[in-house]
């Protein structure tokens, strides 16, 4: 909360009112005194478009005042860098964002397809997932369904829905720092620029602070403004700074009715009949004709009795019928004919300086800048003059009135000389992102739009819906201008066409905050060309994308193949998200065309590379790691991607090599030092690998894949306690996250603390109701506990949402073998071994159904199953997943009738077993033999003894 002085409760003033009352010149004469009392000031109006530019406009004048607030154009600096670096496509891409933009501007993205690989917040395989699941996870023994004793977890599944938001956002932003400013800017930046005002305000008097036509940027600033002023999120307002506020209406009451005692209202209304006959006699102007006829043109509006004082009429024997409009009779006043010529032609332009001012007078008013800005009704800002709106919409409805031919060749003119100012800065080197990129280059296309507009609104509107495209493509801060720009065309060339557009527009980009329902207006409204309707229904598929709709996304792309086959951006955008959603092949196939189309775009190979690592196609996609590097030497994660991939060929030397060349170009790269810390751990060096997973951690404080991965190395050194704490870490950082919750609730399994794993499950269930693999862990969560019936329902639920997943079919056929239902575990079986011939697990319990059933065949299956256990065992070392692979060899041996195997076996399971979890899962798989043949119950109950007694022995903690 604020806390000022008694003296200073009052720091929220509100001057409003009609349009034309004298609210800017209020405000500019408060500022002027401010300054005389030695006070630092800022004046911001509706060209900040939302907290962020304003803030960047206080920053700038308080510099040239002397009170440069550092620390926060630093920040801000970064911000703009590491937003390109998230935005940039083939500039190191990597996409923001939030169909609503998370900036507060509502920006979707710019670039080729507004994201790169892994861009978007999403809930889909990230790489780091995907390696997880493919290289490590059945490595790791963590994993569900790899235990004992159900076969293993199908790696694309778990992946499917692990790591969704951070991992390769953070990758490409270095480390947390980065991740949290391009994600929520006002909160990183909000704090420091509080600070940073702070010191200015310890060595000022007063800071006034000045929002002008705030009935413009006030829906964009008022929950800034409120948070900074009153309210406590950012840090606190020092108390001697005033705020003035300018604008038409009252205080929005949503925003501000809890506070409306602190604000000071000033409501300025028309002059009273005396107080404008007060303003006249002090400007000489006496003759009672004179002041009537003035009183009644102005209808006592200030601007207007100030305007037409100003000429100082003598008389009104040329005045003629007073109904005219005020400007009429001021330029009629006006007896130079190039200054009234001057005054005319100048209210056409938006906003002035002296070279546009030249452009719009003809010659002989060429030196006549000055005179213009020393008018009543024009306002001089920082070089560039606006006509007051109320004065510049009668010149306009005037000059609109009397010579259209005129208005539209004058309209032209300015046009063609934004055209040339625009052109002149195309002489000069593009930003990475194009022209669109280019401050200068955008606010020429801008006011060349508008001119274009306004001479001829039916021929223009067509390329300016068409330009929207681009302005969408570039940020909602330029869109909102250029839609506002539209807007102001239709009314001031009085176009009820363009007019409506503008409206329809405004409203689109305000709904629900998200500038996505523009392109649907546009593509359902807006007569586009082929050509521009891909562009659109291209946009609208990344955004899409990057809010993880991704089968919107898809038929969006598709729309827009469809209508320019050779659309690469189209062909990249469709091509990334079927990747995202493990359609590999489809994915390579767009891939593939985008490559063709585009061989110079660095993401599109590293996309390729990660679709291709998918696939197991490791070489290829090293190869295209390479392409991409050689494209973009400087995107230091290419090289992170490059390592896993190598780790993947068991190319350890070239997968560290690849990892340390990216650190000797960020020694902080905290998803690379992730990386490396897998190499590390593969090669056993685990305390090297905790080195480089604790400080990618301390980079990256929320980094659930990071903390999966320590815990592993944790657990692996006996650590369980630290291990433990890195898990449950890791699910409150990303509680969506569903690789972090396989391996907590596994963890909680393996100590037998079953009822905070289900009560883990049911909360990841809440959040994701459609999880197959939240649903398939908490049925075989029932099954170990015996609740069959709560089971199958979770397991039916799951294979309804992922049909070919092999981890529910293979629980759901051991929920159904110890229900009895022995023909639909044979079914759930026959469909496992479709889909992976060689699941080892699936050919013993086949086994051991057709031995219930009486069928032949179990004898064959039963063996098979003992070779792939064996086989399976041979690949693993002394770790938690040669307990499993020991306990299903065991399993068999005990089903074949081999007794000396079995012993052998079970001796081995007793030593090398360290946690509950393994021992229940024994336990179970026992009991499902035993519902099947109750003849071997005397070979079962002293091996269940054992197991029990075992139970009590291991340590509670380890898992």
């Amino acid at each position: 909360m604020r806390g000022a002085p008694e003296d200073a409760a009052q720091f929220l003033f509100h001057i409003r009112g009609p349009a034309g009352v004298g609210k800017s010149t209020l405000a500019r004469r408060l500022e002027g005194m401010a300054r005389e009392e030695r006070a630092v000031t800022a004046y911001v109006d509706e060209a900040a478009t939302d907290a962020v530019e304003a803030m960047e406009a206080i920053s700038a004048q308080f510099a040239q005042q002397g009170g440069a607030l550092k620390a926060f154009d630093k920040l801000l600096a970064t911000y703009r860098q590491r937003r390109h670096e998230a935005d940039a496509g083939a500039a190191a891409a990597l996409g923001a964002g939030p169909g609503a933009d998370p900036t507060s501007d509502g920006a979707p993205g710019a670039g080729r397809d507004g994201g790169g690989p892994g861009a978007s917040p999403s809930p889909s395989p990230s790489p780091s997932s995907m390696v997880a699941s493919q290289i490590g996870l059945v490595g790791l023994g963590m994993i569900p369904g790899v235990g004992a004793f159900t076969g293993a977890v199908d790696p694309g599944h778990l992946a499917a829905g692990a790591d969704r938001v951070k991992a390769l956002l953070s990758a490409r932003l270095r480390n947390h720092d980065d991740v949290q400013l391009v994600l929520s800017p006002l909160q990183s930046l909000v704090p420091v620029f509080l600070t940073e005002l702070a010191e200015v305000a310890r060595r000022h008097p007063w800071l006034v602070l000045f929002f002008d036509t705030y009935e413009r940027s006030g829906p964009q600033l008022d929950a800034w403004l409120r948070d900074i002023l009153v309210g406590d999120r950012y840090g606190e307002m020092p108390a001697n700074v005033l705020v003035v506020l300018a604008g038409q209406p009252r205080l929005a009451t949503r925003t501000w009715e809890d506070w409306l005692d602190v604000v000071t209202d000033w409501p300025l209304e028309v002059f009273t009949d005396a107080e404008a006959r007060q303003l006249l006699t002090a400007k000489g102007v006496t003759d009672e004709r004179v002041v009537d006829v003035i009183l009644t043109l102005s209808e006592r509006l200030p601007v207007l009795v100030s305007t037409l004082a100003e000429a100082r009429p003598a008389d009104v024997s040329d005045i003629g019928d007073p109904s005219g409009t005020a400007v009429e009779r001021f330029l009629k006043w006006e007896t130079d004919s190039v200054r009234r010529a001057a005054a005319l032609s100048c209210a056409l332009p938006q906003e002035l300086d002296e070279d546009v001012y030249r452009a719009a007078v003809e010659a002989e008013a060429s030196e006549l800048f000055g005179w213009l800005r020393a008018l009543p009704f024009v306002t001089d800002h920082a070089g560039h003059c606006r006509y007051h709106d109320v004065v510049r919409n009668a010149m306009l409805r005037l000059q609109r009135q009397q010579s259209p031919a005129r208005w539209q060749q004058q309209h032209t003119r300015l046009a063609d000389t934004f055209r040339d100012r625009r052109t002149q800065v195309e002489e000069g080197t593009a930003p990475p992102e194009g022209w669109w990129g280019d401050d200068r280059w955008r606010a020429a296309r801008l006011q060349e739009t508008y001119h274009r507009l306004c001479a001829d609104p039916r021929a223009a509107l067509p390329g300016a819906l068409r330009e929207l495209l681009d302005a969408y493509d570039h940020g909602g801060g330029t869109l909102r201008r250029w839609i506002q720009t539209l807007s102001r065309a239709g009314r001031d060339s009085g176009a009820p066409a363009i007019d409506s557009w503008g409206r329809r527009l405004l409203a689109a980009v305000e709904e629900r905050h998200t500038a996505i329902g523009v392109l649907t207006v546009l593509l359902t409204h807006g007569g586009l060309d082929p050509q521009g309707r891909s562009l659109a229904h291209t946009l609208r598929g990344r955004d899409h994308r990057n809010t993880g709709r991704y089968d919107e996304a898809v038929e969006d792309y598709s729309h827009a193949i469809a209508l320019a086959p050779d659309a690469e951006r189209a062909r990249y955008g469709r091509g990334w998200t079927l990747s995202l959603q493990g359609q590999y092949g489809e994915a390579l196939v767009d891939l593939d065309r985008a490559v063709e189309l585009s061989p110079a775009e660095a993401d599109t190979f590293v996309a390729r590379g990660l679709t291709l690592f998918g696939l197991s196609r490791d070489e290829e996609a090293v190869a295209d790691y390479d392409r991409a590097i050689e494209l973009d030497p400087g995107d230091l994660l290419t090289f992170g991607f490059r390592g896993l991939a190598l780790l993947r060929l068991e190319r350890h030397d070239d997968a560290l090599a690849s990892c340390g060349h990216a650190l000797e170009g960020d020694p902080e790269h905290a998803y690379v030092l992730a990386v490396r810390g897998d190499i590390l751990q593969d090669l056993g060096r685990f305390d090297e690998a905790l080195a480089d997973y604790g400080r990618a951690i301390e980079l990256d404080p929320e980094p659930s894949y990071v903390l999966t991965r320590r815990a592993k190395v944790l657990q692996a050194t006996g650590r369980y306690t630290e291990a433990f704490a890195d898990l449950d870490r890791a699910v409150h950082a990303d509680p969506s996250g569903m690789l972090a919750l396989a391996l907590h609730v596994r963890a909680l399994q393996g100590m037998g603390r079953y009822a905070e794993a289900l009560a883990q499950l049911d909360r990841a269930l809440e959040i994701d109701p459609s999880s197959a693999l939240a649903l398939s862990l908490r049925g075989k969560l029932h099954r170990l506990t015996e609740r069959y019936a709560d089971s199958l329902l979770d397991l039916d639920r799951a294979i309804e949402l992922s049909p070919d997943d092999t981890f529910a079919l293979n629980e759901h056929a051991l929920s159904c073998h110890m229900t009895g239902r022995y023909e639909d575990v044979v079914s759930d079986l026959d469909r496992v071994m479709e889909i992976r011939p060689d699941n080892s697990w699936a050919h013993y319990e086949m086994a051991i159904v057709l031995r219930v059933l009486g069928r032949p065949g179990h004898e064959r299956l039963l063996s098979r199953a003992a070779e792939l256990f064996a086989a399976e065992s041979d690949e693993d070392g002394q770790d938690t997943v040669s307990v499993a692979r020991v306990g299903n060899r065991f399993l068999v041996q005990f089903a074949m009738g081999h007794r000396s195997e079995q012993a052998a076996l079970f001796e081995e399971f007793l030593r090398i077993c360290s946690t509950r979890g393994q021992i229940d899962e024994l336990l179970a798989d026992l009991s499902g033999l035993l519902a099947a043949l109750p003849s071997e119950g005397e070979r079962v109950l002293p091996v269940v003894h054992r197991l029990r007694e075992a139970r009590t022995s291991v340590s509670p903690t380890a898992y």
